[in-house]
């Protein structure tokens, strides 16, 4: 338990000795501890020359070498004493040692205090001036050097110094018969200043003492509120992942039913609302996307993969991406390269990511005018840029669009379909990468947006362009040929058959493996096979694509998932497995089933 409260601890007002806690009392009490063993240590050998000097000036030294001895013998309790103090320490709690040992330390503090008062009581009157005077010089020497090393507990202090100097100053009429008068003022002034420097000291050790704790246990609430803040995180990124399968199902049914629903449709009035549905799923898509890419990124799930980069092809591929829908709007869209001469040292996923989504965010905001993808060189490093004549954004926004979630107020009014996620996205990636990013806009004029990565060497050229061209679902285009579905939900088995259909595709959608192998038992021989990865039996999508795979060599093959760090899709990637995941584009699912299925079956209604 602490030390009981004395008033005489107080030196200031908004702290005293008994706010700290246990341990810093403890560390206090250690400092004055070391100082007392320290000062009783040299003490003997402090008199011994006065011994000699006396014994020189043919008087009678047995007296102070008698005192001498008795603190030679003082120094080896003392010793001894503080071998025990530091075993208490070492096994003790700080409480338990503070009770136990601050008594103790009192007494030894009064006792060498008293000490040294009586070497003053048994030189006095029996010396010359000069002895006198260099004797209470040596001892206002030890006063002050325990002014500073002994007040971190006042008390203690206090003790040694009145007992020492107040008898001292009490014997001064003997000490200097002919000198007191002198002597004895600056004796006192000696007291008022040694009592101002202590308090100065010990107010200096509680805050330096409170200062430690406050900074430990802001250390420790922020390390803690780290832990809760990453275990959140990882919650809720957790949950996005596991949740991802059945909140895309739905996404994925949606997207193929507006498809065939469209491909069917002979009323033009109904065109628009088509539209619409068909551009609220890829609204509900990007913002899953978008969630998923935040959770790998901060799950550390997205690994990183640097290497040389070709800005040119990687703009042109993402222009053609967005150009129907910047002619849709009327919003002209431009592209300027570097002539082949962009190489940059990047991911290729998290840098095409980026600048997918500022191509989306500038498209989003400009109402009219243009878009502009550009890049140039920025001394040892290129800068990717895309310029929008939109609504620009204020400038107390700039860097808050960089946050989740966020959007500025007027971004809502133009376009309530976004979620505030792309831009978080965009820094994620250049984090990751190494990259440095950044904007500069004015308000109702437009923005330009920007990421600046190192340029890459030019002997370890890499293209980062697609090796596919991008098709469109468009026309009365039709495809022959025969697709196997295994999907465990009667809804997205439901979409896959009406589009397939629609696309003029034989389509035979199960649920099971047991399913799947009897449709090809009964004669059934697909052109294509997609598999999903979860299925509600319990089997492995990818073991049985393997199977069915196995079954019929000729055919290829592909899986599909709402998943993305899945074990089971890594290892079908990495042996070279096709991978497709959920909300799959319908668009996506054309092309590839255009490369898939025999080319002498398509041809138009």
């Amino acid at each position: 338990m602490a030390a009981a409260a004395d008033p005489i601890d107080s030196v200031d007002d908004d702290l005293r000795f008994e706010d700290l806690s246990a341990e810093g009392q403890a560390r206090l009490l250690d400092m004055t501890h070391n100082r007392l063993v320290y000062g009783i240590t040299i003490i003997p050998f402090v008199a011994m020359p006065f011994v000699y000097w006396k014994h020189q000036l043919d008087q009678n030294a047995w007296g102070l070498a008698v005192w001498t001895l008795a603190y030679f013998a003082a120094l080896a309790a003392v010793r001894l004493q503080f071998r025990q103090y530091r075993q208490d320490r070492a096994r003790l709690c700080p409480s338990e040692a503070i009770a136990r040992w601050m008594p103790v330390i009192l007494r030894m503090a009064l006792g060498h205090g008293l000490g040294l008062a009586g070497l003053v009581a048994v030189i006095a009157g029996r010396v010359p001036f000069e002895f006198a005077l260099l004797l209470y010089m040596s001892l206002a020497a030890i006063m002050a050097a325990n002014a500073t090393h002994q007040s971190p507990v006042f008390r203690a202090f206090k003790r040694f110094f009145n007992a020492a100097w107040g008898g001292c100053t009490l014997l001064t009429p003997w000490a200097f018969p002919d000198h007191w008068h002198l002597v004895m003022p600056l004796c006192i002034s000696y007291i008022l200043s040694i009592h101002r420097h202590s308090s100065i000291a010990h107010r200096f050790f509680l805050q330096q003492v409170k200062l430690e704790q406050d900074s430990k246990r802001l250390a420790e609430d922020y390390r803690r509120a780290k832990e809760q803040a990453e275990a959140a995180l990882y919650a809720k990124n957790r949950f996005l992942t596991t949740a991802a399968h059945d909140l895309r199902q739905p996404v994925h049914a949606m997207g193929f039913l507006i498809e065939s629903i469209s491909r069917r449709n002979q009323d033009p009035a109904l065109r628009p609302a088509l539209q619409d549905l068909r551009q609220s799923v890829q609204s509900v898509t990007q913002m899953f996307n978008s969630l998923l890419d935040l959770s790998k990124i901060e799950l550390g799930a997205q690994p990183v993969k640097l290497q040389p980069v070709a800005l040119d092809p990687l703009m042109a591929d993402i222009a053609t991406l967005f150009r129907e829908e910047a002619l849709a709007r009327n919003i002209a869209l431009r592209v300027r390269g570097s002539r082949g001469k962009a190489l940059v040292s990047a991911d290729p996923l998290l840098l095409r990511q980026s600048m997918v989504n500022l191509m989306q965010n500038a498209l989003r905001y400009t109402q009219r005018g243009g878009v502009l993808m550009a890049v140039r060189r920025r001394g040892g490093q290129w800068q990717f840029e895309v310029w929008d004549t939109g609504v620009g954004i204020a400038e107390a926004d700039q860097q808050r669009v960089y946050s989740p979630f966020f959007r500025p107020e007027h971004a809502w009014r133009i376009d309530n379909a976004g979620h505030g996620l792309g831009l978080a996205v965009v820094a994620r990636c250049a984090d990751l990468m190494g990259a440095s990013q950044g904007l500069n806009s004015r308000e109702g004029l437009g923005s330009r947006f920007w990421l600046r990565l190192p340029a890459a060497k030019i002997g370890e050229r890499r293209s980062a362009a697609r090796d596919s061209v991008a098709l469109t679902v468009g026309g009365d285009t039709l495809l022959h040929g025969n697709c196997l579905v295994v999907d465990d939900e009667p809804q997205v088995r439901s979409a896959w058959e009406a589009l397939l259909c629609a696309w003029g595709i034989g389509a035979v959608c199960v649920a099971s493996a047991s399913e799947a192998f009897a449709a090809l038992d009964s004669g059934f021989a697909p052109d294509a096979i997609f598999c999903d990865q979860r299925l509600r039996s319990g089997e492995s999508g990818f073991e049985l694509l393997q199977a069915l795979l196995e079954r019929c060599p000729q055919t290829p093959g592909a899986m599909i998932s709402g998943e993305f760090d899945s074990p089971a899709l890594a290892q079908a990637e990495q042996e070279g497995y096709l991978v497709l995941h959920k909300p799959l584009d319908p668009k996506a699912l054309f092309t590839l089933l255009s490369c898939l299925l025999p080319a002498s079956g398509r041809d138009a209604v």
